[in-house]
């Protein structure tokens, strides 16, 4: 089955095309983030006028670098949700209207099963069940897996997320959006433990995640010590550090809680460079495998969508009515099936 996946969920419109017997055909990826930049994050006004200008040429590029045709489409699937409601009308809406005019069916992907399910596209991908742990934008949670349309939530944040803590925190360090990428930049020329940020709920009974108190331990240090370009560094290299530690261990954790040795890591923190290092060495030291997603499969993206569409597709789990609508909030454990 040949499925064409559409994502418009924030600021980067991607286009894939799948085939489940032959794999990813052909992607495209557009970035707003120079549109965004001098905002400091993303404007959504300004987002889903970009990705009406951007979906219909992204596609007809990825339909002619896999050299197939519109009718040769078995599906279209898109994102419905979570994310801002008018960039996600702007791929529901040309998605499901494409789908209705081939007459195939038009599913609606939730965003984060994309991402979950994104590190089966690499080679060794990770056999059902597997725990894991998705770190996109605001999100942090950590999942149990049991296959396609199996989820089980362990923990998630109570506050901010990962990503939420490096963009702010960034804000505060003087750097450029995203704070992610520019964070890990910086940290790369300091030293964690000049500074001493909290590393939250790190010790709690739970597998929750909290982050709120080290963007304002941040803003503090910021504050009281006024840091140069130096101190800069350093904070930014502890800032990370903290917050690797807490994702390391949680999500040892939740290893060891569900009994299962397999850890799937997805999102765009995941493709943090320390944090993939501590991650694969604390679990290879404990037998635990872990398997990430490729680099240019952390970020949002059209493949990701095209994958689960089709997954969903070959199992009956997609709804194929007339019309559509999109789910700005939207719980990943409510797709379980199980």
């Amino acid at each position: 089955m040949l499925v064409l996946g559409i994502e418009t969920s924030c600021d980067e419109t991607g286009i894939a095309l799948y085939d489940t017997d032959r794999g990813l055909l052909a992607h495209a990826l557009h970035t707003q983030v120079a549109l965004h930049a001098d905002y400091g994050g993303v404007v959504p006004e300004l987002a889903s006028r970009d990705h009406i200008r951007r979906v219909l040429p992204l596609t007809r590029q990825v339909m002619a670098q896999a050299q197939a045709t519109l009718a040769e489409l078995d599906a279209v699937a898109y994102t419905a949700g979570p994310g801002l409601a008018g960039a996600l009308l702007v791929g529901a809406g040309i998605g499901a209207s494409l789908a209705h005019a081939l007459c195939k069916p038009a599913i609606g992907v939730h965003h984060l099963e994309g991402h979950l399910l994104s590190p089966l596209l690499a080679n060794p991908a990770p056999p059902f069940p597997f725990v894991a742990l998705l770190v996109s934008g605001g999100h942090t949670q950590l999942m149990r897996v049991g296959g396609v349309g199996n989820y089980t939530l362990l923990g998630e944040t109570v506050d901010d997320a990962a990503g939420e803590a490096f963009d702010k925190s960034a804000k505060l360090l003087g750097l450029g959006y995203p704070g992610g990428p520019a964070i890990a930049a910086l940290a790369e020329s300091g030293r964690a433990g000049r500074y001493t940020l909290p590393r939250p709920m790190l010790r709690s009974d739970n597998l929750d995640f909290s982050f709120s108190g080290l963007k304002t331990a941040v803003l503090t240090a910021v504050r009281n010590q006024t840091p140069d370009a130096r101190g800069r560094a350093d904070l930014a290299a502890e800032l990370q550090a903290a917050i690797a530690d807490v994702l390391v261990t949680k999500a040892l954790a939740a290893l060891e809680q569900t009994g299962l040795e397999r850890l799937v890591v997805a999102g765009g923190v995941g493709a943090n460079r320390l944090l993939r290092e501590q991650l694969t060495a604390s679990a290879k030291r404990r037998g635990y495998t872990v398997y990430y997603p490729p680099l240019e499969f952390c970020t949002d993206n059209g493949a990701m969508i095209a994958f689960a569409g089709a997954l969903r597709l070959q199992k009956g789990l997609c709804e194929t009515a007339p019309g559509f609508s999109v789910r700005p909030r939207w719980d990943l454990a409510s797709l379980s099936t199980v």
